[in-house]
């Protein structure tokens, strides 16, 4: 079992408040792709309320809405996010929420156990906004291993 976990946090700005009617067919389906995530392989958590979503938390802003979540790996996360149903939420994006022109997802490693907190997810994305991806925070397009992986391979590497 890897001492690390990936975490993930995904923000949108709404089109429209959460509780109107444009908005209704994303929250009607949010329970089903909430439960897809928690029975998807390498799922390991993720934030919520006592309503069993995160619409309520305004930590970005009353008119975002955010996603946090610990997976077992990058694979894990890719898996649901474009291999499950999941998919076809995120197909219909742009009738829900508008374009962020700065980056709105960040990744990065948390060791396992851990279970971050908003304010650390929001470190994490103004990283990724001020620096690019770094082991610190990064994307799908420009993964960074877990610590301790690649020193192990360039180890191993190096003994042949």
């Amino acid at each position: 079992m890897s001492q690390y976990h990936l975490a993930q946090l995904n923000i949108s700005r709404l089109l429209a408040p959460i509780d109107s009617p444009p908005l209704a067919d994303f929250v009607a389906n949010l329970e089903r792709i909430n439960a897809l995530a928690e029975r998807s392989p390498g799922f390991v958590w993720r934030l919520q309320t006592d309503a069993g979503d995160a619409t309520d938390i305004d930590y970005f802003g009353n008119d975002h809405i955010v996603n946090l979540s610990v997976w077992t790996s990058v694979d894990a996360l890719h898996d649901y996010v474009y291999r499950s149903a999941h998919v076809e939420i995120l197909r219909r994006k742009k009738e829900w929420f508008s374009t962020m022109r700065e980056s709105h997802m960040a990744l990065w490693w948390v060791k396992a156990g851990h279970l971050p907190t908003i304010e650390e997810a929001g470190e994490r994305l103004s990283l990724l906004r001020e620096a690019g991806p770094t082991a610190q925070a990064f994307t799908f397009k420009t993964p960074f291993p877990a610590p301790g992986v690649r020193a192990e391979t360039t180890e191993q590497a190096g003994s042949k």
